[in-house]
Parts: C-alpha cells; sequence; structure tokens
C-alpha cells in the first residue's frame, strides 16, 4: 500500500483524517460537513447551498472574495465548493509546503464567515437554477424528478439549490440559524491526503478551527419505501432528444449485497465492450451514449441508468436496457466477462491511490457517515462474488416492482415509452431470490 491513513479527534471533537502518500508531490485539503438539502425543511429549502455560495464572500480573516481566493491561489490552490443532498465540502489542492495557508484560509472561512452580500448571491443562484427548468419553470432535471417520486414527503425529495420560491423568501436569519446548527465540531471532518503528515495536520487543523463551536453529528429521518411499480413519469419538453433515467432502489455501501451491485455496474457500464453501450451504441446507434451508476447515503442506495435519445427511439433504448438487465437475471454471466469486470475494479481502485482527492473522500468523506473501510477490503469482497451470487443480486432488484423510469422530451415519444415500461420484462419481486 502506498499511503497510510490516520484518524484523530480532537478535544473539541473534531475528527481530523490525514492520508499520507510522500511519494506525492501536491496535497489535497479538504473539509467535509454533514448538511445538505436532506437536513432541510420546505419552507428553507436550498439554505445549505445558499451558506455554501456566502462561505466564499469572505471571512473575518480575509474579508472579501479576492482576498481569499489570492492567499490560496498563490500557493498553488485553487478554492472550491460543493452541496449535495447529504453533505457538502470545501476543498483545494496546493503545494504540500503550504498547507498551513491552505488550512487557516478554509478553517477561517467556515468558523468566521462574514455571510455578506446575500442579495447578489441569491441573483447568483436564482440564475444558476435556470439549467433545472424550462420556459415554463418547470422541473426538467432527471435527478430532481426521480427524487421526488422516490422519496415523497422526505428531505431527500427536496433539490439542493432550493426552489425559486424558497430562495427567493429566504431570511439573514435563515442562514444564520443553519449555520450554527450544522456547522459545529462533531459535524465535520478535516481530511489532507498527499505529501503531508498526521502530526502537522492535526497541529494546523486545531488552531484553524480554533473558533469552531463543540456540537453533535446532525441526524437523519430513515427514507420512506413507495409503492410497487413500475413508475413511469414523463415531461414534456420541446428538445430534439428525450432524455430518461432507470432507478431501482437497492442499498447502502456497507450492505453485504453491495459489492454485487458494484459487478453488476461495471458489467453494464464500464467501457465500450460493456453491456449496455455495445448493445445501444455499438451494435445499433440507439443512442451516442449510456451510463449506468450507483448512487448511494448511508441508508439508501440508488442503481441508475441514464441515456438521451431521438425521440422516436427513447423506447427503444428504454425496451433494450430493460432486455440487458433480464438477461442478467436471467442466466450467469461467464467467468471471463466476471472476471473482468473484477480486475478492473481493483486496477481502478489502485489508480485513485495516485490521487490525494480520491483519498481523502474516500476517508474523509466517508468518515462523516461511518468508518472507512480500506481500498483492499473493498476490493477483496467484491473479488470473492460468484457468477450465482451477482445473478440473484440483479433478480433481487431489478424487478418489476422496483422500476423507476422518468423522462423529458417530445410528447410523441411518450406513448410508446409508457407501453415499454408497463410491459418491463423483469422478474417480479415476489419471485426474487431472497438473501441468504
Amino acid at each position: 500500500m502506498s499511503f497510510k491513513p490516520f484518524r484523530d479527534v480532537l478535544p473539541s471533537g473534531l475528527r481530523v483524517v490525514t492520508v499520507e502518500t510522500p511519494h506525492l508531490h501536491t496535497a489535497l485539503l479538504a473539509v467535509y460537513v454533514r448538511t445538505g438539502s436532506r437536513h432541510e425543511t420546505p419552507g428553507n429549502n436550498g439554505v445549505s447551498h445558499f451558506l455554501e455560495h456566502l462561505f466564499f464572500r469572505g471571512s473575518e480573516g480575509w474579508p472579501d472574495t479576492v482576498k481569499m481566493n489570492a492567499a490560496v491561489e498563490e500557493v498553488g490552490g485553487n478554492l472550491n465548493g460543493a452541496t449535495t443532498r447529504d453533505h457538502g465540502y470545501y476543498y483545494t489542492p496546493l503545494h504540500p509546503s503550504h498547507l498551513r495557508v491552505g488550512m487557516d484560509v478554509i478553517g477561517d472561512m467556515l468558523t468566521r464567515p462574514r455571510l455578506t452580500d446575500m442579495e447578489v448571491e441569491r441573483q447568483i443562484i436564482l440564475e444558476e437554477m435556470l439549467d433545472e427548468v424550462d420556459e415554463k419553470g418547470r422541473d426538467i432535471d432527471l435527478d430532481n424528478l426521480s427524487k421526488r417520486l422516490l422519496f415523497p414527503d422526505h428531505p431527500l425529495s427536496l433539490k439542493i439549490a432550493g426552489t425559486r420560491d424558497s430562495v427567493k423568501a429566504l431570511t439573514h436569519a435563515q442562514v444564520r440559524e443553519h449555520f450554527a446548527r450544522h456547522y459545529v465540531a462533531g459535524n465535520l471532518v478535516v481530511t489532507a491526503a498527499g505529501r503531508v503528515s498526521h502530526p502537522e495536520v492535526m497541529a494546523l487543523a486545531e488552531r484553524a478551527f480554533a473558533h469552531l463551536p463543540r456540537g453533535e453529528a446532525s441526524t437523519e429521518a430513515p427514507p420512506p419505501l413507495i409503492g410497487p411499480g413500475p413508475h413511469f413519469h414523463f415531461v414534456t419538453h420541446d428538445e430534439s432528444q428525450t432524455e430518461f433515467k432507470l432507478t431501482f432502489r437497492v442499498v447502502p455501501e456497507q450492505h453485504e449485497d453491495y459489492p454485487a451491485l458494484q459487478i453488476l455496474r461495471r458489467l453494464l457500464d464500464d467501457g465500450l465492450s460493456s453491456r449496455l453501450p455495445f448493445e445501444i451504441v455499438e451494435k445499433r446507434g440507439l443512442a451516442y451514449s449510456v451510463s449506468a451508476g450507483l448512487d448511494t447515503y448511508h441508508d439508501t442506495g440508488l442503481f441508475e441508468i441514464e441515456a438521451a435519445s431521438a425521440p422516436e427511439k427513447a423506447s427503444q433504448v428504454v425496451a433494450e436496457s430493460l432486455r440487458v438487465l433480464a438477461a442478467l437475471c436471467d442466466e450467469e454471466v461467464g467467468a471471463e466477462e466476471l472476471n473482468r469486470a473484477k480486475r478492473r475494479h481493483r486496477m481502478l481502485l489502485e489508480f485513485s491511490q495516485d490521487s490525494p482527492g480520491e483519498l481523502a473522500g474516500w476517508f474523509g468523506g466517508t468518515e462523516l457517515f461511518r468508518t472507512p473501510e480500506t481500498f483492499s477490503h473493498r476490493a477483496d469482497l467484491v473479488d470473492r462474488q460468484t457468477a450465482a451470487q451477482v445473478r440473484d443480486t440483479a433478480r433481487r432488484y431489478f424487478t418489476r416492482e422496483n422500476l423507476l423510469v422518468v423522462a423529458v422530451g417530445q410528447k410523441k415519444g411518450q406513448k410508446a415509452l409508457e407501453k415499454v415500461v408497463a410491459e418491463a420484462a423483469l422478474p417480479s419481486s415476489v419471485s426474487a431470490v431472497p438473501r441468504g
């Protein structure tokens, strides 16, 4: 192993994770916080994302955007931040000899923000949100649409940026209240990866986050289950392509079925020789690209397939995707194809050991919710999966009742899509293989 992870907790309760990779010539500093749209209500939806924007407006030590960014850029860095449904993170790559500068800037930004220029940022966010809606203001974002149907009346259904109405209504008091509740020691993880040392990172973090108040980690309401499908939702949008997403509710990463789900993902979409790109793109020319992925949270997971095509081909793409999934449920994958997926999984895990960003996310980001496993442990779990286990896992989750399809496109393709989904030739959950 070419890296060494360390974890300690400061007296304040702040967790500090360091991944030492002395052979690299770079470092990455990242701070993860357990707050996102999942920790909001319809009344303050978008406040986590709004707060992320305001952090970059300046802090007590670096009172404006230019000064704050210049301090980090002078040492090879580039300040960035992102908000997701269940967490946010702030990070910068930098030269290893200037770790203190990055720690001081991010620490001050997250503990002593000025939270000014709220009206300017409000307008910026409203502009940013235009990507997700059509000219009538209807949501056309596949991820937003699917989450709203999968998690009705639950915070996971809320949009990360909020709605136009909620963003327009957010007050300075709501932003400050959210900051005070979630930006506390027990809810953050400070992470450094690259050519760094754990004792130095600990000392710098304790100094830079001295103003961080004590507090406990955020908690989340368990996600609900929806009634049996297949479910179909179509939004009419006059574009040249129809976009669609197939989603199956699965399990979180720590579940025993997850390694087999990772293999299924690679069998379906891991280069042009994998099943979905070969059947849909290379063989039939139905779409330019098709992708499959896993979207996981600490208490649930989603298996997603996404593509776009000409409206008249959309039903064919969905039908072919379902046929490919059904084949994985019907027959065991051959030894050569299975071993290829396992090899690529292990190789890509090894590649990520040369990326400070990947290392920080694996050990620091995961620490927000649970103790991270090692790369080798994850690879071993995948390597131990048999063809029968992979087939049984496909049968367990790729069922008619577990299928949700959302599509955005011209109305002329709606009926054909609806028919394909209704007649989905997948196993029934009644006949799905039970675990154990």
